[in-house]
């Protein structure tokens, strides 16, 4: 069985505990995408599943058996690295079954495993290159195929599409979804890209400091975020944000004095509030929240404009194309049904950091 459960897991180097207390199930042939910004403890959090770092408290189960002590070529996993980890010297045929080699496996079923991944791959034409003839995709593909001739129970994916183009990411993204479709093995996919975690996953799990800020299907993170944190890292171009007072009308004062009518209340009843909108849900009519168009980015299939509502930005997202122009003011409207509330802080500064991924 390829469950992963991980229990009460934490990790310290000295007296920096970088992981604290993260619990995780994770079901048969289910896909969970661990995501969060750099530092969050994602990638840590794989090694241990790997066997690559050890556990300071708490236990990883696969199957029904604890692995905290079990070496990594027991546990019955395998891992595709960001950087490939492919052997120079050998070609892509001995690349993928060199670690079936290591386990002493019959000659005649490696090569019936090589051959049976590299049809589900697309790399029959390729088996016998080396590694310098192969793009950047193909030795990801390798990489993988070496980890789908084990045959594991668990598949681990550590950031494997950071060191590919904007174009070619897109492409292995369905590749790798399509191969999950059709082996349904348990994999566990740590990116920083959340947009790789939505398209990907069956289940997010969103990291930050160490602890998990919030998991569930991607479309219910984006909608329902729990945390304001959760908010500004899902969803690209991220949420916009707006702190105020909440007064009769109902009416949100800003800090600049500014006075925006709103479409709804907050449903808990709080006076000092954050406020969340995503871009698309922003509605250019002859009334609503008067905002300044500083930049209009037309893509073809959408546009997309940056403002300043009341000397902060906001960005608003437009299906199609539009006649706005810098400079012109336009009024914005949002349904009470797309308005989000947080407890005022800080926004992370990843609203920003994490747009362009």
């Amino acid at each position: 069985m390829g469950t992963v459960q991980i229990r009460d897991v934490r990790k310290s180097y000295g007296a920096i505990e970088v992981l604290h207390g993260v619990s995780i199930d994770i079901e048969d042939g289910e896909f969970v995408a661990l995501v969060g910004p750099s530092g969050c403890g994602k990638s840590t959090l794989l090694r241990m599943i790997a066997g690559l770092e050890d556990i300071t408290a708490g236990e990883i189960l696969i199957g029904d058996r604890v692995v905290n002590n079990v070496a990594p070529k027991d546990r019955d996993i395998a891992m595709v690295f960001q950087n490939y980890a492919l052997y120079p010297h050998k070609n892509v045929r001995e690349n993928m079954g060199f670690a079936l080699r290591q386990r002493r496996i019959a000659k005649a079923e490696i090569t019936e495993r090589v051959n049976n991944a590299a049809r589900i791959l697309g790399l029959e034409p390729l088996l016998e290159r080396k590694p310098r003839q192969l793009s950047g995709g193909q030795r990801q593909r390798v990489a993988m195929g070496r980890a789908i001739v084990r045959d594991p129970n668990v598949f681990l994916f550590d950031e494997p599409l950071s060191n590919l183009d904007a174009k070619l990411r897109v492409q292995m993204r369905s590749e790798i979804k399509e191969l999950h479709q059709r082996l349904k093995t348990t994999t566990i996919y740590v990116t920083h890209d959340q947009i790789e975690a939505m398209t990907l996953a069956d289940r997010v799990v969103v990291m930050n400091g160490g602890v998990v800020e919030q998991e569930g299907a991607p479309l219910d993170l984006y909608d329902h975020p729990a945390s304001l944190f959760v908010a500004a890292f899902i969803g690209s171009p991220p949420m916009n944000f707006l702190e105020g007072d909440l007064r009769e009308g109902p009416r949100l004062a800003l800090a600049d004095g500014t006075v925006l009518d709103m479409p709804t209340g907050d449903p808990k009843g709080r006076s000092r509030v954050t406020i969340g909108v995503r871009p698309e849900h922003f509605t250019i009519g002859a009334t609503g929240w008067p905002a300044t168009v500083s930049v209009v980015e037309p893509t073809g299939s959408e546009t997309q404009i940056t403002a300043r509502l009341a000397g902060q930005i906001v960005r608003v997202l437009i299906r199609g194309r539009t006649s706005v122009l810098p400079g012109e003011t336009i009024h914005l409207s949002v349904s009470p049904d797309f308005v989000h509330f947080f407890d005022p802080a800080p926004v992370p500064e990843l609203a920003l950091l994490e747009d362009a991924a």
